[in-house]
């Protein structure tokens, strides 16, 4: 072990989650990056993007959707269909081949849509009928505001947290070693959870533990399908985005984590709030307790300081993974990281995704 790798020693040593054996600490953050085809289907470009960074201990892929419903932007990936299934095994054994641990991200996106991102045959939905503000992006029509969204009837609410236990099935039928569940960033469990998106008067609205049963039940029917210890959930108290609120946050997310923690689920990766009177790691330590990915902000050192502190276990990099495909090694050798085009964030193809080169002279 060189000297910078001591520098390190937390951050480097192995850790499992539940039935998830991680080499080190280092965990790459969900990220969509749009290089799906038009179907949904990971392809070539996918597969190398992956591989290039399977020695970090965990990669949570990007968010995809259980049903064409639950997507939300142009050439993002899918996990409902057999050409789907079978785009991400090509991924999935790529990252083994390299001695790598994958789960996938199922992201249903809820009022985050448009009809010319998924088709004329798919419906936009959420937990109440309240349009969110903002525009997307789409291949067909460039910037559209998103549907107004319908909401789901009792039943329905209950076929989509089984579309997520399929969705769970179908991803370890593509070789995922589990899945995550996205519960912020303003798609459907956040809207569910959050009392300025849900005015629901049925048993998924009104008190907190009924906002918060969506989101509950979706993780319940995923660790049921393919075993508690595959199934994490990220979420992050006090996030906005895509027009998003909630009277008291904290309380929500408290109620949230406690419901997760008796599923006996791998992990909870929790994002740091912008929210300044919200301790995101301190609410999810004490409703979780062990098993916490922290995220947001983190480089290395203050990654190391994090784990050795026992704020979390272990800690994901979103932004440094895309411009450094061995971050790993550069963090262990004390190189510096290379930066990053937004230009290309979300781009097809493979400029700004799989040329970013590898540090010379360090090893991987």
């Amino acid at each position: 072990m060189s000297g910078a790798s001591v520098k390190l020693p937390h951050l480097l040593s192995a850790v499992k989650f539940g039935e998830l054996e991680l080499a080190n600490r280092v965990v790459m953050a969900p990220m969509t990056r749009n290089r799906a085809d038009a179907e949904g289907v990971p392809g070539a470009t996918m597969v190398e993007y992956y591989a290039q960074r399977a020695d970090c201990g965990l990669i949570v892929a990007e968010g995809a959707w259980p049903s064409r419903d639950g997507q939300a932007y142009c050439r993002q990936p899918g996990i409902a269909t057999a050409a789907q299934i079978a785009g991400w095994r090509a991924v999935t054994d790529a990252v083994h081949a390299r001695g790598g641990c994958i789960v996938l991200q199922i992201m249903h996106a809820g009022r985050i849509g448009s009809h010319h991102v998924k088709g004329e045959a798919a419906q936009t939905v959420s937990s109440s009928a309240i349009r969110a503000n903002g525009e997307l992006f789409t291949d067909a029509a460039g910037m559209q505001p998103y549907d107004a969204p319908r909401a789901l009837s009792t039943e329905e609410v209950r076929g989509v947290v089984a579309e997520h236990r399929q969705a769970a099935l179908n991803a370890r039928a593509a070789g995922f070693d589990g899945v995550e569940l996205h519960c912020t960033s303003g798609y459907l469990p956040m809207q569910f959870m959050c009392s300025g998106t849900n005015v629901r008067t049925d048993e998924y609205g009104g008190s907190v533990d009924n906002r918060v049963r969506f989101a509950a039940e979706c993780l319940q029917a995923m660790a049921e399908a393919i075993g508690p210890g595959r199934v994490g959930f990220r979420f992050n108290p006090g996030n906005t985005y895509n027009d998003i609120s909630d009277a008291d946050s904290a309380a929500t997310h408290t109620e949230l984590v406690r419901r997760a923690a008796g599923l006996g689920l791998a992990y909870a990766h929790v994002m740091r709030s912008a929210d300044p009177e919200i301790d995101a790691f301190a609410l999810a330590r004490s409703g979780f307790g062990a098993g916490l990915i922290l995220n947001d902000g983190f480089d290395g050192d203050s990654a190391e300081a994090a784990i050795a502190g026992g704020v979390g276990e272990a800690v994901s990099f979103a932004r440094h993974y895309i411009g450094n495909p061995d971050l790993v090694a550069r963090l262990r050798e004390g190189v510096e990281l290379a930066r990053f085009s937004r230009k290309t964030l979300y781009t097809a193809g493979a400029e700004g995704y799989t040329d970013y080169p590898a540090a010379q002279g360090v090893s991987a």
